[in-house]
């Protein structure tokens, strides 16, 4: 595994060099060991599994607030995103800037996204699943958001959106008065 680390303090690419011969290919997902300086003392204790089946649509910007924060893994395993990540950390040098990386099954690649940072994705490809490696529960109580079009953060989606849900759609924008998520 090769990890490229970005602008955003945490948030990172994670790309993987999968083995390929005559039956097909095999490549690690996971290693705690070669991934440890990314994780830190972390551990895994939820994986979860999306599908969005329209070319479009975006889900997101999810997060969680403290104190049940949480680093999300996220790879794609069929079809093709933008994947974005939005820092939300207070006091953080890249507050309110966002990184996106398009994920993909023949890139191998995995998004880090740290505690403090927002996540979300456009689906630009149709039938398009993701694997999600969580290191906190999901909290029902503690989950927050902020729109995906939210003109502070000037999110740049390769496709129009065709498809948001209620929930995301009714996500607050970020006001003058936000000052970022205190972990």
């Amino acid at each position: 595994m090769k990890i490229n680390l970005t602008d955003i303090e945490g948030v990172a690419i994670v790309e993987t060099t999968p083995y390929a011969d005559d039956r097909g290919s095999f490549a690690r997902f996971y290693c705690e060991l070669e991934l440890g300086g990314v994780i830190g003392g972390r551990r895994i204790v939820q994986v979860n599994h999306s599908r969005t089946a329209a070319v479009g649509a975006i889900r997101g910007m999810h997060f969680q607030h403290p104190p049940y924060a949480e680093m999300k893994l996220v790879r794609c395993l069929k079809g093709r995103v933008w994947d974005v990540a939005v820092d939300l950390r207070a006091g953080s040098p890249t507050f309110l800037q966002w990184y996106g990386a398009e994920l993909t099954p023949e890139n191998a690649r995995m998004l880090v996204i740290p505690e403090g940072c927002a996540h979300g994705f456009q689906a630009v490809a149709p039938d398009t699943e993701l694997l999600y490696l969580h290191t906190a529960f999901y909290t029902p109580e503690a989950e927050g958001g902020v729109r995906y079009d939210d003109s502070l953060l000037g999110i740049e989606w390769p496709l129009a959106v065709t498809e948001v849900s209620q929930r995301d759609a009714g996500h607050p924008e970020i006001g003058s008065g936000f000052s970022g998520i205190h972990l």
